[in-house]
């Protein structure tokens, strides 16, 4: 099949291999030698004509911009995520829309990991306390806490949940966690289901782990800080809207959180003059944990097998349905 009869849109650059693949096969326009992403105005005229679009997931995919895809076949997101998607509205106007799970679980749990142990040894916070010069001087830095014996929450027991249940038993964490089904292979992981009010109240730690969807968003507010124990520690890699921030501050404010670590905020970026930067109890990382370059080609190389699927009429990969 000649694929060059169809147009492909991206809106913002991609990933050299994906370029490379895309453009040898199908008419592909793109924002590959740009910054920033393709302005709306011009994303729109393009998507006239296109028959799929690979997303970056940096742009509202609602009613205003299927409005302008009348023969697009398919809506390949680079990303796990999809709060940015009306899903709904691209099932009314027959666009199927795919992500890129399973390619970035390794990456993410790596990265959550880091965080855990953040929290324990503020390791970022070292590094500023020798690069300012403290060490040399001789000031005091905050004392950590051991992982060992500790007990982990995992809020979402999915393929990424359960790699960092691996990596946390591997510093000799206990790891619970809550689920919207209890897994049935519990024994076998070393693992214990518990009910989200149980995981609050035990854990020492907690790592969000679930998607952001209607049940999640605003899962951790102050009645969940309330419950759970003083000093505990919270990692969030999920989405920023799960978490909200002004009960987060609060909670690091007055001490009952001991520390947080987070890849993701609400809003992003975070602004430069949000109150939780005031804080020293918290790490932020900018949304980094699937940055690395063997999974950020992974997870584009999906998005173009999507695409590429869709439009030889073969059954995609990674299709994302509608709830």
């Amino acid at each position: 099949m000649d694929l060059k009869k169809f147009k492909v849109v991206a809106n913002q650059k991609i990933r050299d291999c994906a370029f490379e693949k895309l453009n040898a096969e199908v008419n592909f326009v793109n924002w590959q030698d740009k910054k920033g992403r393709m302005p709306n105005e011009q994303l729109f005229a393009e998507l006239e004509t296109a028959d799929a679009f690979f997303s970056s997931g940096n742009v509202k995919i609602n009613e205003e911009l299927l409005s302008h895809c009348p023969n697009v076949k398919v809506i390949a997101q680079c990303s796990v995520g999809y709060d940015n998607i009306n899903l709904d509205a691209c099932v009314a106007h027959g666009i199927p829309v795919t992500n890129t799970p399973g390619v970035l679980v390794d990456a993410v749990a790596d990265h959550t990991m880091a965080l855990i142990l953040d929290c324990a040894r503020n390791i970022a916070g070292a590094d500023v306390h020798v690069k300012s010069g403290l060490w040399g001087q001789k000031k005091p830095f905050r004392m950590g806490v051991d992982l060992a014996g500790k007990t982990l929450g995992i809020v979402g027991f999915g393929d990424i949940g359960s790699e960092v249940a691996i990596r946390a038993q591997a510093s000799k964490m206990n790891v619970i966690y809550h689920n919207r089904k209890q897994r049935e292979d519990d024994e076998k992981r070393n693992v214990r289901y518990v009910s989200f009010d149980e995981l609050l109240q035990e854990s020492d730690f907690i790592a969000i782990c679930v998607t952001l969807n209607p049940s999640t968003k605003g899962l951790f507010n102050k009645a969940a800080f309330d419950k759970m124990k003083k000093g505990a520690r919270l990692v969030n890699i999920s989405r920023g809207a799960v978490v909200d921030s002004d009960a987060l501050y609060d909670a690091l404010a007055s001490g009952k959180l001991a520390w947080v670590a987070a890849d993701v905020f609400d809003p992003e970026p975070i602004p430069e003059d949000h109150k939780i930067l005031t804080l020293p109890n918290i790490t932020l990382t900018p949304h980094m944990a699937s940055a690395t370059v063997e999974t950020r080609d992974a997870m584009a190389m999906l998005t173009v097998d999507n695409i590429l699927a869709a439009l030889k009429g073969e059954d995609l990969l990674t299709e994302v349905k509608a709830r």
